[in-house]
């Protein structure tokens, strides 16, 4: 009775402790659980954060990709840009030998060549070049035989420049144009003024419309000449006294080789002689050679062009004197300069090179050369010197 009594008592007491033993196998469980999903998520968390450093890894390759192709694709349509104004200046020149073989007729029709219009076009080409030669032969009746002196007149601004007088005016201004790209002219009342000390003082400042490029520009009858900057082959003509623009033209084959391989600043070259402006530059489909063309001053339009044989290889400068090219070459270190190719528009047999010429009791470069017709005199700018040479002519044959 007894033990019955005692089991009974026990049975609650195993019951509590193997329910308690229950919990704690539960607990155990749900710690391990527990356990195990922590483990799974610091995975899954380190795996995220590896993922998140490639994708930062990647981000940046692609950016990077993507700059570079941006930067591409600027160059690319710079250089679309040029090649498309290149074409519209040898469309340009296409049209007017076109313009030789016909006249408009029906979008059907084809245009065909006869002879009798090949004979009228040599006919029309004839008389223009008999036009040309006695328009340009008007007052030319010397050569030129050497370099007898020089003068530094000043020493003012940097490696680039140029400095001129007007031909085609009776005053005796000066007029000094500093480096290779500005929209400023200094303006200096003559020559002593100029000379002086503190002469950029008494400079008239005067601004232009548009800035230049190079150090080719000229100054004919008050008009200032100059390649715009930024353009291929553009010629702008602006009015100094007004100070505004007065012409504009395109030169057809210019501005993309420099002009002289020593001088890459200067694209197109402007020049001034006994008949009027000019224009030199250099094509790469010449082989680089220097192509001169007359240029109408008023009408701002071409009359007639001429390849050279004068290479623009080691050329520095060049300057126009009664028809003629003479192209002035030098060492890349800098030297004496030399004219070794001379070549006479209205005698195109007789283009000689000519080794005698040097420049006098001079070692350096020079960034522009100008031929001033009216006083018979080059004014050069060398190494930031404002230079002047007197020329020793001779009557032609």
């Amino acid at each position: 009775m007894v033990f019955l009594q005692v089991r009974f008592l026990l049975i609650p007491s195993l019951m509590v402790i193997m329910g308690a033993a229950q919990y704690m196998m539960q607990d155990a469980a749900l710690l391990s659980y527990i356990d195990q999903r922590f483990l799974s998520l610091e995975k899954r968390l380190e795996k995220c954060n590896q993922d998140v450093l490639e994708y930062v890894e990647e981000f940046r390759e692609f950016s990077r990709m993507v700059l570079s192709r941006l930067a591409g694709l600027s160059t690319g349509r710079a250089e679309a840009q040029r090649e498309v104004e290149d074409l519209l200046t040898r469309v340009e020149r296409a049209q007017r030998d076109i313009d030789y073989f016909g006249s408009a007729m029906d979008s059907n029709a084809c245009m065909e060549v006869h002879e009798d219009l090949l004979e009228q076009q040599l006919l029309e080409e004839a008389e223009e070049k008999k036009r040309l030669k006695l328009m340009l032969n008007a007052s030319c009746d010397h050569v030129l035989a050497g370099i007898r002196s020089l003068k530094v007149v000043k020493k003012t601004g940097g490696k680039h420049g140029s400095w001129m007088k007007d031909p085609g005016k009776k005053h005796s201004k000066i007029y000094l144009l500093s480096g290779s790209v500005n929209n400023v002219i200094l303006e200096f009342a003559n020559i002593m003024t100029f000379m002086e000390n503190n002469q950029t003082l008494k400079a008239l400042r005067v601004p232009l419309p548009l800035p230049w490029e190079g150090t080719g520009h000229v100054i004919y009858q008050g008009f200032l000449f100059y390649h715009r900057h930024g353009s291929l082959n553009e010629i702008l003509k602006v009015n100094i006294q007004r100070r505004n623009l007065a012409g504009q033209m395109l030169l057809p084959g210019a501005g993309r080789i420099p002009a002289y391989q020593l001088s890459p600043q200067t694209k197109i070259d402007l020049a001034v002689d006994e008949q009027g402006l000019w224009a030199l530059h250099a094509e790469p489909e010449t082989g680089g050679n220097i192509v001169i063309t007359k240029i109408n001053a008023a009408a701002m339009a071409v009359e007639h062009s001429w390849d050279t044989p004068c290479s623009s290889k080691d050329a520095e400068a060049a300057f126009m004197t009664c028809n003629t090219l003479h192209v002035v070459y030098n060492s890349p270190s800098g030297g004496p300069s030399r004219i070794q190719c001379v070549y006479d528009v209205l005698d195109t047999l007789n283009d000689y090179m000519n080794p005698g010429v040097h420049f006098p009791k001079r070692q350096g470069s020079h960034s522009t050369i100008h031929y001033n017709p009216k006083e018979k005199q080059l004014f050069a700018w060398g190494d930031g010197s404002q230079i002047i040479y007197k020329l020793h002519t001779e009557q032609k044959v």
